[in-house]
């Protein structure tokens, strides 16, 4: 996949191929119709991963990071403070998805799907950018999982007012289902036969690819491999690439790589990835994270929904994250 990588800094692992350059650049320079699907988890609020703001995280200042507390003799991670945009942040926010979008939209095949990760505050204004930058929206996959956004009190007030969060605590988290629309007048068969894709594929036991998944925290055996702020865990990972390819052929790409997550889970079971990644020190982090994550014994088997059993495991899969149901 070498010219795939044009004159920027590249690497081949495995069978996958990762790049340090900004997505945009080289999704500008890529042909068309060449990719059969992305998986990505992109920067939600785009100001975040400014080199200023990784200054003042580094530094322990927050900026828009929120720096939590440690607890019980554990340090957590800094999360972005989303709720910190301005409204002129967000029309920027919105700009950027709307051009990524047309971008994807011109290389994908038609019918290729987009797996985007998101939050609950922001996904309903980045889904939104996608779909009038030219993708068609499918659906969303809920990852089900405490995701320590939200619950807090007033920044500056706690004290004033403790019995107050200004927004829910998460325990969920949205990924958008987008695909470039297949031709009109074309059955999803025909896609799939001349183009590879269209549809998703099923999981390895038959069933069809379920829009839930319950999934757990980012275990400390893969942060102490890639420490990013928004490192996935393998286990669901896993299950998003294998089903963004219909026909299991095909090129994947994640055009905010970060660690190299996506590529793992992607070498793992046998697709081919590129991951793409301006920022040079998770780039660096990506060259040794990839084959490292990529060879954990992971497994995907996790429980599964059904109507019977919803309600049952959603309380268990609570009390094991330690939540308080009222």
């Amino acid at each position: 996949m070498h010219p795939l990588g044009f004159d920027y800094k590249t690497e081949e692992i495995g069978r996958s191929l990762i790049l340090h350059v900004d997505c945009f650049d080289w999704l500008m320079q890529m042909p068309e119709s060449n990719i059969h699907g992305i998986v990505t988890d992109p920067p939600y609020g785009v100001k975040e991963y400014d080199f200023e703001q990784i200054a003042k995280r580094t530094n322990g200042k927050g900026g828009i990071w929120r720096i939590p507390p440690s607890f019980d003799g554990h340090k957590r991670s800094p999360l972005p403070r989303f709720t910190a945009l301005t409204q002129k942040e967000r029309v920027t926010l919105k700009c950027f998805f709307i051009e990524w979008a047309k971008l994807v939209v011109k290389v994908l095949r038609p019918g290729g799907h987009v797996f985007i990760a998101s939050n609950a505050f922001l996904s309903q204004l980045v889904f939104s950018a996608l779909v009038e930058g030219g993708l068609e929206f499918r659906g969303e996959l809920i990852r089900l999982v405490r995701t320590l956004r939200g619950g807090d009190r007033p920044k500056n007030a706690e004290q004033e007012f403790p019995n107050v969060s200004s927004m829910p605590r998460g325990c969920y988290e949205p990924w958008g289902i987008l695909r470039k629309p297949i031709p009109s007048g074309m059955k999803l068969s025909d896609c799939l036969r001349e183009f590879q894709t269209g549809g998703l594929r099923r999981t390895p036991d038959g069933k069809p690819f379920n829009d839930v998944i319950l999934s757990e925290r980012t275990p400390r055996q893969e942060r102490a491999i890639a420490n990013h702020p928004s490192l996935k865990p393998q286990s669901f990972l896993r299950q998003v690439v294998h089903a963004a390819l219909p026909l299991g052929e095909g090129i994947i790409v994640d055009p905010f790589m970060g660690s190299g997550s996506t590529v793992a889970a992607a070498e793992a079971i046998g697709i081919c990835c590129i991951g793409i990644e301006r920022y040079a020190e998770y780039y660096e982090m990506s060259r040794t994270a990839i084959p490292k994550l990529a060879v954990l014994n992971v497994s995907t088997d996790l429980p599964k929904l059904t109507q019977t059993t919803e309600v049952k495991v959603l309380t268990e899969n609570m009390e094991q994250q330690q939540l308080t149901l009222w």
